[in-house]
């Protein structure tokens, strides 16, 4: 059987970390996967999820299976925190959740409910998109089209093609990779569309809380889920409670009315129970926890504040880096983005020579995690990126 195994792509991401991994060079910079690093390159545990992780081993609870739909006040949880103080004709109150494998088995579960809904539905996807949402969607059995991103009235453009019950994925804010989200007047339109055209918005939330504050963050997404009669939602705890390694998420269906979701639960139940019958509890009951404390919910949007000013300064310094080395250009793009990522105007060619020559990883598409990176490391990577662009070393701006 083995020897028919044709190779299989690589991951472009663990690709490059494992290049990293054998560089030996002392001033190198891992820019690739997206984690939030401290000063001293760290990523840190929250104050409030390392409380929160000791309270929970105190009380040792029992071990037991939770079910397929896994933590059910975690679910509550997130539906609170995403969409907001609810009415009794909210969202909320017409919505199902549950529990997954972090963002990604959330995105996976939702594709998979999509597909047994209506095989060979169309998905689109913007471009540039995280690199993960072609494979999911086409490894669920959809049909992927593209919409373009950077361009918003190229956006409406492209969009205005999606027909009824085509799904249309979206990512909430701090858009991967590019680090631009569209305007409000932007986000109106497409909830306009979405009601006039009968496609179906398909939020992907893994950067809440680190680009505006949490709920600017997430003023679309519930603006989406109060006007377009269904929404899918698929939520990360990743990076805003730093539980990368706990795979913790959650995948929200929105109808039309609560009666419109009498199959949705057991739909995803399903599709779980295939792939890995039930997600980890661990995770899940840290962010209860810290949710349904008011004093650790508060530590907790604390630090997520102070880490979002962070990334910001972050930015902020590599653009007036840039604009000392006469890169002006270059710094006003940067400046418009904002979360985890940003877009270098750099393409390919320029990425590999950033890499080769001043051992600054990013991927070729020019993504690179600006909440990876020391403030003290900001002038070596201005310094990089202008002397990739200028075929040249400038000298240093201290």
């Amino acid at each position: 059987m083995l020897e028919l195994l044709l190779p299989p792509p690589v991951d472009p991401l663990w690709d490059l970390t494992e290049a990293f991994g054998a560089d030996t060079r002392p001033e190198r910079l891992n820019l690739v996967l997206g984690v939030y690093r401290d000063e001293s390159g760290a990523t840190p545990v929250m104050a409030a999820v390392r409380e929160a992780e000791i309270r929970l081993a105190e009380r040792s609870a029992s071990k037991e299976y939770r079910g397929l739909s896994g933590n059910l006040a975690f679910n509550r949880a997130m539906l609170s925190m995403v969409l907001g103080p609810d009415g009794p004709d909210g969202p909320a109150e017409r919505a199902v959740a549950v529990q997954t494998v972090a963002g990604s088995g959330a995105l996976r579960l939702l594709a998979d409910l999509i597909c047994r809904t209506r095989p060979g539905t169309t998905v689109w996807i913007s471009d540039p998109a995280y690199v993960n949402h072609r494979p999911i969607m086409e490894a669920a059995g959809l049909t992927v089209r593209t919409y373009r991103w950077l361009d918003q009235e190229g956006m409406l453009q492209d969009l205005a093609g999606a027909r009824r019950d085509d799904v249309v994925l979206l990512q909430g804010c701090c858009h991967n990779p590019t680090g631009v989200d569209p305007a409000p007047d932007a986000w109106e339109a497409l909830a306009e569309m979405a009601v006039r055209d009968g496609w179906v918005p398909f939020v992907d939330l893994a950067y809440h809380g680190l680009g505006d504050g949490l709920d600017a963050d997430l003023a679309a997404t519930r603006m989406l889920a109060q006007r377009v009669p269904e929404v899918l939602l698929a939520i990360s705890c990743s990076k805003n409670f730093g539980l990368y390694s706990d795979r913790t998420g959650c995948a929200v269906v929105i109808g039309a009315s609560r009666a419109s979701l009498r199959h949705a639960e057991t739909a995803l139940q399903n599709a779980a129970r295939t792939q890995y019958s039930m997600p980890p509890e661990h995770g899940a009951a840290v962010v209860t926890a810290v949710w349904e404390d008011a004093g650790l919910q508060a530590s907790w949007r604390a630090e997520l504040d102070a880490m979002r000013h962070r990334i910001s300064a972050n930015r902020t310094a590599l653009v007036e880096q840039l604009a000392a080395l006469g890169r002006g250009a270059e710094a006003d793009v940067l400046a418009r983005q904002k979360g985890m990522f940003s877009m270098l105007p750099l393409s390919p060619e320029q990425m590999l020579r950033l890499r080769g020559r001043f051992a600054v990883y990013g991927t070729t598409a020019g993504r690179v995690n600006i909440a990876g990176i020391g403030l003290d490391r900001i002038p070596c990577l201005a310094r990089g990126i202008a002397g990739v662009l200028e075929e040249r070393v400038p000298a240093l701006v201290r």
